[in-house]
């Protein structure tokens, strides 16, 4: 019974053995399958959320997401609301911003894309401060702190 286990051990080990050399060069293409199946999506804490409104201007054109305040069990009490710019960049952006879709202005946005410095002017208690302001490789992001 003893070498009976022990040989069943050695013949799935080696099974397991001849699975990963067969599999091994196939995980690059079953990687980038898995990662297009429709429930695997990226968390939009790095996305910055769906695009809610786009403002199409002469030279660029403004994106901007939906509120983020997604926690891992239940929403947060602070979130931030990304702004893309895309296109030809001035040296000075400045934008009135309605990130709620109400029809009122939230908060006026300048940045300076030469000193890599933004400002936002709130005209609404929930707007906070700028969290993140970037250079990117379509344009400009910012990341304004909004609170519940």
């Amino acid at each position: 019974m003893k070498k009976l286990k022990i040989l069943a051990g050695i013949t799935w080990a080696f099974l397991c053995l001849i699975l990963i050399l067969v599999l091994f060069p196939g995980l690059n293409s079953f990687s980038g399958s898995v990662s297009k199946l429709p429930f695997m999506k990226l968390n939009v804490r790095y996305s910055g959320g769906e695009v809610a409104k786009q403002i199409v201007a002469a030279s660029c054109t403004l994106d901007i997401r939906k509120p983020v305040f997604n926690g891992f069990f239940k929403d947060r009490e602070k979130g931030f609301v990304q702004l893309d710019w895309r296109g030809t960049l001035p040296e000075t952006i400045k934008d009135s911003v309605d990130y709620n879709i109400d029809g009122i202005k939230d908060f006026c946005i300048i940045v300076n894309t030469k000193d890599m410095k933004s400002v936002v002017e709130p005209f609404n208690d929930k707007v906070k401060d700028v969290l993140i302001s970037t250079p990117t490789s379509y344009g400009w992001a910012v990341r304004v702190g909004l609170i519940k």
